[in-house]
């Protein structure tokens, strides 16, 4: 078995993504990149190779990769994104890396997004690797139904759902799944060059409809307002939020709304070897209903 190298370790996906390669080989195979050691503590106690370095410090980065055959660079959220993946990419080459997988986003139309500032360098990433020469796949992560209650508000079975999101669907599917899909991704050693995949739910959900299983699974009457774009952002300055997150936030919604993320596809299916789970299963999972 290759050794892989996950980027993001620490964090929600990447986290989901080791602990289910633990199911499927031995920690020995197994290198987490991680910024600092804390970090990396839960990891080093299953057995996880630990090995530190950033994204901005080359010199690191290309002693992280000696003798790594895969690595899994998941994207950051870094204003400078693009340098940040450039330099994996290249510390990647030169260590002679044969496969290295990358998660992107599943965007309709990039030129007429909204949030096309903030997701531009995706594809500027993914231009870069098949530039690279390295052998790859392009993980199309859609939006997890772990952000729903960041979406929706920490009220809203006392206030209902008011959101800008019209009637635009998104195939929501859980984010730990999205990693088990990963997970077996890298572990498989064929089949998965140089293929791109949107990994998404294979049904479409609103939050019209997010809003209907919440009220089935609480008992309770939610509601789903379709705010005025507007009046949603003057309430969100009111509540002090920076405006730089205000973009963000109003942006996505604003793409929702546009339909940007409506492509359902069997890919995360076929990644699980099942079903995703649906909505009202990851809704009951998420709130504990």
């Amino acid at each position: 078995m290759s050794k892989i190298l996950i980027t993001g370790a620490t964090g929600h996906l990447g986290t989901a993504v080791i602990n289910q390669l633990l199911k499927n080989t031995n920690a020995n195979n197994i290198v987490a990149l991680a910024r600092d050691e804390n970090k990396g503590k839960s990891l080093k106690e299953k057995g996880v190779e630990v090995r530190l370095g950033t994204f901005d410090d080359m010199a690191s980065l290309d002693k992280a990769l000696q003798g790594i055959e895969k690595v899994l660079l998941i994207s950051t959220a870094d204003p400078n994104r693009f340098q940040q993946h450039k330099n994996v990419v290249d510390a990647a080459k030169k260590a002679d890396v044969q496969f290295i997988a990358y998660t992107s986003v599943p965007l309709k139309d990039l030129n007429s997004a909204a949030a096309k500032p903030l997701l531009e360098s995706h594809f500027q990433t993914e231009d870069y690797i098949k530039a690279s020469g390295l052998t790859y796949a392009f993980l199309r992560n859609n939006i997890y139904v772990d952000m729903v209650p960041v979406y929706v508000g920490e009220k809203v079975f006392e206030t209902g759902i008011y959101l800008p999101a019209g009637t635009g669907k998104l195939p929501f599917a859980l984010r730990r799944e999205m990693g088990e899909g990963t997970a077996n991704l890298l572990f498989q050693s064929e089949g998965h060059q140089n293929k791109t995949y949107d990994i998404t739910n294979t049904e479409l959900y609103s939050f019209e409809d997010v809003a209907n299983v919440l009220s089935e699974l609480s008992g309770k009457t939610i509601t789903y307002t379709n705010a005025d774009l507007d009046e949603f952002t003057k309430m969100l300055k009111e509540r002090n939020m920076p405006e730089h997150f205000i973009f963000i936030f109003t942006a996505f919604l604003s793409d929702f709304k546009n339909h940007q993320y409506e492509k359902a596809t069997n890919d995360l299916e076929k990644l699980l070897g099942r079903k995703p789970a649906t909505l009202k299963e990851a809704l009951k999972e998420l709130y504990k209903l």
